[in-house]
């Protein structure tokens, strides 16, 4: 009998070390409380309790969690509709506030974001919603993480999942995305033209100026050219004053002839002319053209006599001189 009360009592010392032994593993925490009352924290590792006068209260999760916002419908700002839902990133950081400080931390921070979530959303209109999720994730950040921090836990992250406008509204935004692209493609067709334009227009101007250059040239040359060949009718109409001066007739039937041989010329090149009318009195022509043989030949004999040296070096270089002489014909 003593036997088996002393085995009793050492299976019952057994059960009660076991009991006050307790294990933690990484990433959890333990509260202890002492007849009901919080007293510490146990952390990750082994941890030995005052047997029947310490337990253990709540099991903490201290790794980070992540929560799902279920999906709900908010009005924006200008009376639209949407559907939205979000994730909320959230680490405890306080295993004895967590426990004790409010009954469902999971379904409290879940109820807390849903709430903000339709506060900052109706605050934006729908094109504000749809372009600025970074806006609203910030905002709804601060929010949480401030009213969650007597709960101690940490708010790392919100994340708008989801945003749903109605089908007639996804529908008018399409529409209004497809009018927007065609007005840029217009927008840059109409730009392609307009520098096409200018190029061409440039080439043109190009090409003008470089066409009154050259008509700017060719005048200056036909300018110089007929300043030259006025000169050259100064100087022979000077020469044939002298000669009028000296009392030599020839030189004015010369001139006469030069004149009436480049009117006839004239007459004969004209595009518009088929047929050409020859003068009857032929003879006052062929007066003139005696008169310029005549001149020539005074010219030649005013020249200085050619020493025989130079005629016999120079005879082939004389050419025509060995030809009959035209008797002089008198102008009728």
């Amino acid at each position: 009998m003593p036997l088996i009360v002393l085995g009793v009592f050492v299976l019952l010392a057994i059960v009660v070390a076991l009991g006050a032994v307790k294990i933690v593993p990484q990433g959890r925490e333990v509260t202890v409380e002492r007849f009901g009352r919080y007293t510490r924290t146990l952390k990750p590792g082994i941890s030995i309790l005052t047997p029947f006068i310490e337990g253990v209260g709540k099991r903490i999760n201290m790794m980070e969690q992540v929560l799902e916002v279920p999906r709900q419908e908010v009005i924006t700002k200008d009376n639209v509709t949407v559907q939205v839902d979000a994730i909320v990133f959230i680490q405890v950081m306080d295993a004895a506030a967590a426990a004790y400080r409010v009954t469902n931390l999971d379904f409290a921070i879940t109820q807390l974001t849903m709430t903000n979530l339709r506060t900052v959303v109706g605050n934006m209109e729908l094109d504000e919603v749809l372009s600025q999720r970074d806006h609203i994730n910030s905002r709804l950040l601060e929010v949480i993480d401030a009213a969650t921090n007597p709960w101690g836990v940490k708010v790392a992250r919100i994340e708008i999942k989801d945003l749903q406008p109605p089908p007639d509204i996804t529908n008018a935004m399409a529409r209004q995305m497809k009018a927007e692209r065609e007005r840029r493609a217009v927008i840059t067709e109409a730009d392609g033209e307009k520098q096409s334009a200018i190029t061409v227009a440039e080439g043109q101007k190009q090409s003008a100026i470089l066409q009154a250059e050259g008509r700017r040239e060719a005048a200056f040359r036909d300018a110089e050219a007929r300043e030259r060949s006025a000169q050259a009718e100064a100087k022979a109409t000077e020469l044939v004053s002298t000669a009028i001066a000296k009392g030599d007739v020839n030189a004015i039937n010369y001139f006469i002839a030069q004149k009436y041989v480049e009117a006839f010329g004239k007459l004969a090149e004209s595009p518009q002319q088929k047929t050409v009318i020859v003068p009857a009195e032929m003879s006052a022509l062929v007066g003139s053209i005696a008169g310029v043989t005549e001149l020539v030949k005074t010219a030649q004999a005013e020249q200085p006599p050619i020493p025989p040296q130079a005629r016999s070096g120079g005879g082939r270089r004389g050419g025509g001189g060995s030809g009959p002489a035209v008797p002089p014909t008198s102008a009728s």
